[in-house]
């Protein structure tokens, strides 16, 4: 491909290119003035070319080179030389050689910029938002752009080599409030109806597998009008893919191929398949949640049954509540942790609605703390043997009720590792959680919720009990996790009407409700629905963690803010009135 005003990049000559006339074009990444000669660093995306401006070849190019500065676009032509020994840079691809200028064009001068494009230092997150075009020319930004850039290629190649269609869904649909926020949309030609933008393509994949068309896959658009953090955005993209005569077992195999192309291609990481398959009882009760961390250990141990043995009262009178008393053990936090740092610990405890934070330092010979004289010498061996303590470890204890001491211990269970340094950079952990409840009970709305979406099977040896015992139902749902997130969720789909009505009931939508909201889909299950099911992935945040970055905001090019502001355009925004009488709103 040509290079239009440039023969080359910034980032591609080497020494073998030495003696050619060359044109590059770019910003000025760094400036020197040595009196004589003048170096400046050339960048675009591909790289930084060193080029040097001497009086020799022209006094007047020579004085337009030392006006000079940071990000002025400049067209430089020169000859390619080798540079003097002693003065190659290793660190730049180009670092063998340098450009000899015979000609210089300013393109475009810049303003000072509100932080330094060259330098690594960190940037207030608001700042950068507002110069966004700034920041995505950062050559890390760029890098992560390009990732995600390759991880799409693979996601077309991989599907099609599997005889996946993309098809993409529309963006203007119907509202069905079952799930987040919706996004709305006045329609200017039908006064007081309303489109609502998609949180997700579900009900559209699924009609196309009712279509005929097997295997469906789409790098879709989503809106989720949600409160936002690290890893949420209003507007984000997934990977979604739905398939037809399948079950659980061939969707997963299908994505862990897919993740082991991904990190080996791109990361030269190779990931172990099959990924393990852990039940939801089992990492909530080992680990305080669903979406576990398992790059370190430190799990949680249920210790109801010692601490009835003790006369500590806050424990007792906790059972006695019917609370439950569950801990975990910091590996050598002793030293760590100095009386205050624990108060500490116990402040961040209460922030997930804790009463407090028991604590036992473990010692050669017995446990150590304000309480142990509450704890008899077997109760203390029997702790030690549970959590296979050493000396040196800090047992943490809390007593509340399932809920809480899940939510807290999770939650501490992450801040410790994260502190104690247990977690190796460049490490990925991945499995699936399966056995999911189909239904929950929501106490604000006193009644069954869909745990995932209300188009998820339950399991057939389940479905007997769905009226009788609602919550005992699981689901044919599967979440993957990696390093403590979610990386996507799916789950076999519900292709019989009968049965997807017995789940509607069990939410609270009658017939008559079932189908105002919901009566294409059901329509569609009457003419032949094959058994199908699917999966979406988050693209955002498999390249956040692919990249090894901290939020998403990162690896999208315009992302929001925590309050969905568009800082770079100022959206959300009013607008004026004549539209709003267009669009039959007051």
């Amino acid at each position: 491909m040509g290079q239009w005003k440039r023969t080359h990049t910034c980032g591609e000559l080497r020494a073998s290119d030495a003696g050619k006339t060359v044109t590059l074009c770019g910003w000025v990444h760094a400036y020197r003035d040595h009196g004589g000669l003048v170096f400046i660093d050339l960048r675009d995306r591909y790289g930084i070319t060193q080029i040097v401006f001497d009086p020799a070849a022209g006094r007047e190019m020579h004085a337009l080179a030392r006006e000079l500065r940071s990000e002025w676009v400049v067209s430089v032509t020169g000859l390619v030389s080798k540079r003097p020994e002693g003065t190659r840079n290793p660190k730049l691809a180009t670092g063998e050689i340098e450009v000899r200028a015979k000609h210089l064009e300013v393109l475009n001068r810049a303003d000072t910029p509100p932080f330094e494009i060259a330098s690594d230092e960190p940037v207030n997150e608001e700042v950068r938002l507002r110069f966004r075009y700034l920041d995505l020319r950062r050559p890390l930004m760029q890098q992560v752009l390009l990732l995600r850039h390759r991880l799409n290629k693979i996601v077309h190649r991989y599907f099609d080599e599997l005889g996946f269609i993309e098809v993409e869904t529309p963006m203007l649909g119907r509202s069905t409030p079952e799930g987040a926020r919706d996004y709305l949309v006045p329609s200017r030609l039908h006064h007081g109806c309303w489109y609502a933008l998609p949180q997700s393509p579900q009900l559209y994949k699924q009609i196309l597998m009712v279509a005929g068309l097997d295997r469906y896959y789409q790098i879709a658009r989503c809106l989720r009008d949600e409160d936002l953090r690290a890893d949420r955005q209003p507007e984000f993209t997934q990977l979604d893919l739905e398939m037809s005569f399948v079950d659980m077992n061939d969707v997963i195999e299908v994505v862990e191929g897919f993740l082991a192309r991904v990190f080996g291609e791109l990361l030269g990481y190779q990931i172990n398949l099959p990924l393990p398959r852990l039940s939801y009882p089992e990492v909530m009760r080992k680990y305080g949640c669903d979406k576990p961390d398992l790059r370190f250990g430190m799990e949680i141990q249920d210790v109801t049954d010692l601490v009835l043995q003790t006369e500590f009262r806050v424990f007792r009178q906790a059972l006695e509540q019917g609370d439950i008393v569950r801990g975990l053990c910091a590996p050598q936090a002793a030293e760590r942790y100095s009386r205050k740092r624990l108060e500490e610990l116990e402040e961040f405890a209460k922030r997930y609605g804790a009463k407090g934070l028991a604590w036992l330092r473990v010692e050669t010979e017995k446990l150590s703390s304000p309480i142990e004289k509450f704890f008899p010498g077997s109760v203390q061996q029997a702790l030690r043997e549970r959590f296979r303590a050493s000396p040196g470890d800090v047992l943490f204890f809390v007593a509340d009720s399932e809920e809480i001491v899940c939510d807290t211990l999770a939650a501490l269970r992450n801040h410790l590792a994260a502190e104690l340094g247990l977690i190796q950079p460049g490490q990925f952990a991945l499995a699936w959680v399966i056995d999911f409840p189909l239904l929950v009970w929501d106490k604000e709305e006193n009644r069954w919720v869909a745990n995932h979406h209300p188009f998820t099977s339950p399991k057939e040896e389940d479905l007997p009990r769905l009226e009788s015992e609602p919550g005992s139902v699981r689901a044919k749902a599967y979440d993957l996790i990696v390093n403590g997130y979610e990386l996507g969720g799916g789950s076999i789909r519900i292709h019989r009407p009968d049965v997807q009505q017995r789940v509607f009931s069990m939410i609270g939508l009658n017939e008559e409700q079932a189908q105002k909201r919901f009566g294409f889909l059901l329509d569609a299950l009457r003419f032949g629905a094959p058994p199908h099911g699917g999966i979406a992935l988050g693209l955002d945040r498999l390249v956040m963690l692919l990249a090894g970055l901290h939020s998403i905001r990162d690896c999208i090019a315009f992302p929001k803010t925590q309050r969905a502001q568009d800082l770079m355009t100022g959206a959300p925004a009013p607008v004026d009135i004549k539209q709003l009488k267009e669009l039959g709103l007051a």
